[in-house]
């Protein structure tokens, strides 16, 4: 009996997926369940099982545009499992080349239509600032094609010595979406971002008294994540306007916190949702951020952990960044941008005193919330930062940390 597996669909708006790694050969046996290919959407890489046992038959090659619901492989139920290892493969005789013989030269001739750039071939060459001239055309008459301005490099000037190798490499469909998005935001929004800078101090001796009893009683890590995402919380109740979207001429608020948290994944940029923030506690936040990173890293996050979200926090600081103005996750409204901490030298009571200070930025969009309540918002985030144990801790740390 075969089985035709079909692409199934990732999510309700995706309407086609991309192959991007095969991990089976065809003709191997697979188990059920077996993992057989990874499949890029434009939210997430997902893994693809395989439906039943047997000998599989490919019908999609890497990197193919496929469509939810169609045919990407066979596999031959009726197949038994080979037992032992295969047979080795008989080695071909590798047989000596033929010697080709001389091609004629031919002339070149030119004519008007030589190098000329056919009208896709022209707004090509135009994107990349080259001109028509410039390209060797391997159209009719020397006509350049649209594959010829594709294919085109800009001069890089005269070489001077030393490698200057190229190499091409096919975007993945979640990087190209991402990119399509942020040029999106970028022309769409009216984004601004804001400023501030926050004394860490009160959080590291926190985290200094707590931690490794915090870890042995959670099994997880007391972070700054869980600092931020509860401060988040609180300065969006206090400001409700950066806790809504755009929806045509309306504008929607929310009454509850889907913190978007961004994360670095091996295909690219990623930004699972922790569901009900207001809802959690030190020890929730700490313990679902944690789930959510390892399954983005191993390649297992779903397009549902990826969908909505109110506000995103994403942490530069991670990869020893000092400043930057992130850009909204679109639909949203608002991005809280974290940076490395660095001790420098502050005015504390009239003296100079060496702190672990932290720029933190708010990028927002300027049509719904206004500079009064952006600047307010990152203050509040700010106070918040710099006075857990009253503001986020009700001045019980043990109840807070649930020690």
């Amino acid at each position: 009996m075969i089985l035709e597996m079909k692409v199934p669909s990732p999510g309700e708006s995706i309407k086609e997926v991309e192959i991007a790694t095969w991990l089976v050969q065809d003709g191997d046996y697979v188990e059920k369940d077996q993992a057989i290919a990874e499949v890029d959407s434009d939210k997430a890489t997902l893994e693809l099982p395989a439906e039943a046992s047997g000998i599989i038959t490919l019908k999609a090659e890497e990197g193919d545009a496929v469509a939810v619901g169609a045919v990407v492989c066979l596999i031959d139920t009726s197949a038994s499992k080979p037992e032992g290892a295969e047979a080795p493969k008989q080695e071909k005789k590798e047989e000596a080349p033929k010697a080709e013989a001389p091609k004629p030269v031919v002339a070149e001739t030119k004519t008007y239509a030589t190098g000329t750039a056919s009208p896709a071939a022209k707004k090509i060459l135009a994107e990349k600032g080259m001109d028509a001239s410039s390209v060797s055309g391997t159209g009719k008459d020397g006509r350049v094609t649209k594959e010829d301005a594709v294919s085109a490099v800009p001069s890089m000037g005269t070489p001077t010595g030393g490698s200057r190798g190229t190499s091409r490499s096919k975007m993945s469909m979640l990087r190209r979406k991402v990119a399509e998005r942020l040029v999106e935001v970028k022309n769409t929004t009216a984004m601004l971002t804001t400023f501030n800078e926050v004394d860490m101090s009160p959080i590291f001796a926190l985290r200094e008294e707590y931690k490794d009893t915090f870890k042995n009683k959670h099994n997880v890590g007391l972070g700054f994540m869980s600092f931020f995402t509860l401060a988040v919380v609180r300065a969006l109740k206090m400001y409700p306007a950066v806790n809504s979207m755009i929806d045509g001429n309306e504008m929607l608020s929310y009454d509850f916190c889907d913190i978007s948290i961004a994360v670095s994944g091996p295909k690219g940029l990623m930004v699972p949702v922790v569901r009900n923030a207001e809802n959690l506690s030190f020890r929730g936040v700490e313990a679902e951020i944690k789930r959510l990173a390892i399954r983005a890293r191993d390649g297992q996050i779903t397009v549902d952990e990826m969908t909505g979200g109110t506000f995103t926090i994403t942490n530069g600081g991670v990869f020893g960044s000092m400043l930057s103005t992130p850009i909204i996750n679109p639909p949203q409204s608002g991005i809280l941008g974290m940076h490395n901490i660095v001790e420098r030298p502050v005015a504390v009571n009239g003296k100079v005193e060496i702190r672990p200070i932290m720029y933190v930025a708010l990028s927002y969009d300027h049509r719904i919330i206004d500079g009064k309540e952006s600047v307010g918002f990152l203050v509040a985030v700010k106070e918040a930062l710099e006075n857990p144990t009253e503001l986020l801790m009700n001045n019980d740390i043990k109840k807070a940390l649930e020690l």
